[in-house]
């Protein structure tokens, strides 16, 4: 808001009505009162939205009136940066009352292990309703994408006359056609093999869960479990910090998944590295996805080594340095450019970009770097 507020700012365009009171929902955030601001009496503008858990609730309230959704969330996240509101998130009507969106989930998650009992439950219908908004937005785009991409990896030119396929075959061979027999006699044939239905890749992605990547846990969660739903996929999801966890077993259900993993600490990427390494029985037939921003707290000539061994062996290594719609995350150049030496380039990915790049690593082409 450019003109009025308190005295009119020295406009003389006082705001009035609806106005008014979005420029108080403003001010309240940005005015400059921070969280110790204090209402003002009648007529003075209102700054700050002070430690109280009510202000805070009609705060929200009034911003989910008078502006969209996608303002909403920006705010909220300003207001949890800002005002240090991130405690009032432990109480469950505040929850009921935010905009829930991948940030918010990424500060609930970070907050899990001091999250009271009563909040929980809230806390888990919040996640989960951003869960299947993401599933909804991602799903089904990425599964027609990887379906494509499996099937092209698994083509074969001798095919049994069962696994032929004929639609395929037919235009690979339409320069063929004999006008007076009607017919088209193939020097191609074009099929699958017969282990088609059958467990096609393996996919192992490798989470960072240290703070700054909360956005990329949510999404790669929801990846995980679009991944693990895929027969010809096997799939297996291991988040990692100075520890690394293996969520596999919970991967029909990403709201487990979040809920397993722990925000914050240090970082181990070669130690995780070397649990991925081990559950390799297929390099040739293995995507390997590193999401970290490669601040590397463990051993880094070993990692290194390891990235080198497992494309060595066949394994397609990928390295993003964020999984999220944010701009360019900060991260290790040093790390990325010697990854990018291995053949392996870092670069940060949006969630709308991920399925191209998963199916350019299952077919062993160059990847859709943006």
């Amino acid at each position: 808001m450019v003109l009025g507020g308190g005295e009119a700012d020295g406009t003389g365009c006082a705001l009035t009505g609806r106005d008014a009171a979005m420029d108080a929902a403003l001010g309240a955030l940005y005015g400059g009162g921070g969280s110790g601001g204090s209402r003002k009496t009648s007529g003075e503008r209102s700054a700050g939205l002070g430690g109280s858990a009510p202000h805070v609730a009609r705060w929200l309230g009034d911003i989910r009136t008078y502006f969209p959704s996608s303002v909403v969330q920006v705010m909220q996240r300003d207001a949890i940066e800002r005002l240090g509101l991130s405690a009032l998130l432990l109480e469950p009507e505040m929850l009921e009352a935010v905009e829930p969106d991948v940030h918010l989930v990424g500060t609930l998650l970070s907050l899990n292990k001091a999250m009271p009992e009563t909040t929980k439950e809230t806390a888990r219908a919040v996640v989960r309703k951003v869960v299947e908004q993401l599933e909804k937005r991602l799903a089904t785009r990425t599964r027609a994408t990887l379906t494509g991409a499996l099937d092209r990896s698994a083509r074969i030119s001798r095919p049994r006359h069962h696994d032929i396929d004929w639609d395929r075959t037919i235009r690979a061979n339409l320069k063929n056609y004999l006008p007076e027999y009607r017919t088209i006699v193939p020097e191609r044939l074009i099929g699958y093999g017969r282990a088609a239905q059958s467990v096609k890749k393996e996919v192992i992605l490798c989470i960072d869960q240290s703070g700054s990547m909360a956005a990329s846990v949510v999404y790669a969660s929801v990846f995980g479990a679009v991944l693990a739903s895929m027969r010809s996929i096997a799939t297996r999801l291991v988040v990692f910090d100075t520890a690394v966890v293996d969520l596999t077993d919970q991967l029909d259900d990403p709201v487990d998944v979040l809920f397993g993993t722990q925000l914050g600490g240090g970082t181990d990427i070669n130690r995780a590295l070397a649990y991925c390494q081990s559950k390799i029985t297929r390099p040739a037939d293995t995507v390997v996805v590193l999401i970290s921003d490669l601040y590397e707290g463990g051993i880094r000539n070993e990692m290194l080594k390891r990235v080198a061994a497992m494309k060595g062996s066949g394994v397609e290594f990928v390295t993003l340095l964020a999984l999220s719609d944010e701009g360019a995350p900060a991260y290790d150049r040093e790390h990325a450019a010697a990854l990018a030496d291995l053949g392996a380039p870092a670069f940060a990915c949006t969630p709308d970009l991920f399925p191209e790049v998963m199916a350019a690593a299952l077919e062993k082409r160059p990847l859709p770097v943006p």
